[in-house]
């Protein structure tokens, strides 16, 4: 399966929800913007107070089932939830999810936070209210198992519950060949091991297909994981045409065609009732089977990925590809549920109605509720991820800007509150003489510091230097503003006009909470 998408959830670094404790605090929600859209920079005047300004303040291919999409400004974030599955024929063929994926809804954090408007009443920089907030910090993006190679600079990891579902596989195909090669004894399980490895080893070349058209079409993909149910392809972006949307989809089936079709061809020199015989019928009816899954026309499977792009094709627009793929992925996982121990009833999949009682009932019902969960879970994953890309163009870093007040090293904080509430800011930016920007006084240090102790307190020492990647263009929006940020991980971060001229402090939470937002308004 692949998974792709741009932009993930913003988040202020924290997956904590903001607390709220009795005291002062720091800069409050972003105040309406005014006619000139530009938040006003305070110049100090010889007196040493601030005079204000206008205020202007202004979102997986994989061989196995991993449906959910990762979506935070780390990264993971699929913007439109690509993902296709693969699963193996051992489990049914299920997919599963990444990340990330781990998927937190962007609902798990409208949690008020600091500086947030409460009743309609704006709050003023020192006498915001009683919010406090931890300072958020940026979780780094899991790694995602053990390291095995990074072919076409891709890294490829294996996920611990690799072993899992390998161990599962030795037992089961270990049983298939005590029947069919009894002569073996216990080597029948390093047979077993030996396919389980092949049969990974296939998946591995499904999500490379899927990787190397990708980087084709100039998409970055993150990382292969190979897990329980299969693997997973994560394409950090979306295919910019319908054409290679369903090229990118189609290119993992195919080679797993190819695969059962060279297993079929090295099969015929090999007498059928020997180990190289029975290893390559498994792999051929393993790969085909994973192709077939793969190719039906729902997401997140690869074949929904490719009924998209149809129906994007035809429309002209992606979210009404996304909308119908998707239903007809939940559709899928209905047909799924009900129809696989209907057909292991049968006996249409090769075992007598007989032989379909007791265990084997109960196991085939377990495995089809849980592919038909993870089908259905992947199908509203795509709908919900496809809605963000939508309204992704709405996070602008202009309008979210914080109107800011310049002050130098060494003014106590309580003189740069009383400046910056003056002028209707909230926020501090330190500069130097020549009014050069220096650093950012963070929000969560205003609030650790005891409003009688603030005379005392330099803002220098509560503030974070500015990195280039902590200066963010006014210009940008959507995708664009999301990589900037997830590039640099901070709670606070300086918009500047292309010019270099200060523009204002962007805080992570404030696009969090815009972003919150655009996910709650419908499509």
């Amino acid at each position: 399966m692949d998974e792709s998408g741009g932009s993930g959830q913003p988040r202020s670094g924290t997956d904590e929800p903001t607390e709220h404790h009795a005291g002062p605090v720091a800069p409050a929600a972003p105040s309406p913007t005014p006619a000139d859209g530009r938040p006003a920079q305070t110049t100090e005047g010889e007196d040493g107070s601030g005079a204000g300004g206008s205020d202007g303040r202004d979102t997986t291919h994989g061989a196995g089932p991993e449906a959910t999409p990762s979506d935070s400004p780390e990264g993971r974030n699929s913007a439109d939830g690509h993902a296709t599955a693969d699963s193996h024929p051992a489990a049914h063929d299920r997919p599963t999810r990444d990340h990330p994926t781990g998927d937190r809804s962007a609902e798990d954090h409208a949690s008020h936070a600091p500086g947030h408007e409460a009743a309609g009443h704006e709050r003023t920089l020192a006498h915001s209210g009683s919010t406090r907030t931890r300072p958020p910090r940026r979780p780094e993006s899991p790694r995602g198992g053990l390291l095995m190679g990074r072919p076409f600079g891709v890294p490829v990891y294996v996920a611990p519950s690799w072993f899992l579902v390998a161990a599962l596989i030795t037992w089961v195909f270990g049983g298939q060949l005590d029947r069919v090669l009894p002569e073996l004894g216990a080597a029948r399980y390093l047979v077993s091991l030996f396919f389980a490895v092949a049969f990974y080893a296939s998946v591995l070349v499904h999500e490379l297909a899927h990787t190397v058209a990708a980087l084709r079409f100039k998409l970055p993909v993150r990382r292969i994981q190979l897990q329980f149910f299969g693997g997973v392809s994560e394409i950090e972006k979306e295919a910019e045409t319908p054409g290679r949307e369903f090229v990118l989809a189609f290119v993992g089936p195919l080679l797993s065609l190819v695969l059962a079709g060279v297993f079929y061809v090295a099969m015929q020199p090999v007498e059928p009732g020997t180990v190289p015989g029975v290893l390559l019928a498994g792999l051929m009816v393993s790969n085909l089977i994973v192709a077939i899954f793969n190719l039906l026309p729902g997401l997140p499977l690869d074949g929904g990925r490719m009924l998209r792009a149809v129906v994007w094709k035809i429309t002209g627009r992606p979210m009404a590809g996304t909308v119908a793929a998707a239903w007809v992925g939940r559709a899928l996982a209905v047909s799924v549920l009900i129809g696989l121990p209907l057909l292991t009833q049968s006996g249409a999949l090769g075992s007598t109605a007989e032989d379909s009682v007791g265990v084997d009932t109960v196991t085939d019902a377990l495995l089809a509720a849980i592919l038909a969960a993870i089908i259905w879970t992947g199908a509203g994953n795509s709908l919900r991820m496809a809605r963000l890309r939508e309204h992704l163009p709405e996070l602008r870093a202009r309008n979210l800007t914080r109107r800011a007040v310049p002050v130098e090293t060494d003014t106590p904080l309580s003189e740069a509150l009383r400046r910056a509430n003056a002028a209707g800011a909230r926020a501090l930016v330190v500069v130097d003489p020549d009014g050069h920007p220096l650093s950012l006084v963070r929000e969560a240090a205003i609030v650790g510091v005891p409003e009688h102790r603030r005379p005392w307190v330099a803002v220098s020492g509560l503030a974070q230097e500015l990195t280039d990647g902590m200066r963010v263009s006014a210009e940008l929006a959507g995708e664009d503003l999301l990589d900037v940020l997830r590039a640099t991980p901070a709670t606070e971060y300086l918009v500047v006009e292309e010019t270099g001229e200060i523009y204002g402090v962007l805080s992570a939470a404030d696009v969090e909470r815009a972003f919150v937002k655009a996910m709650a308004r419908p499509s």
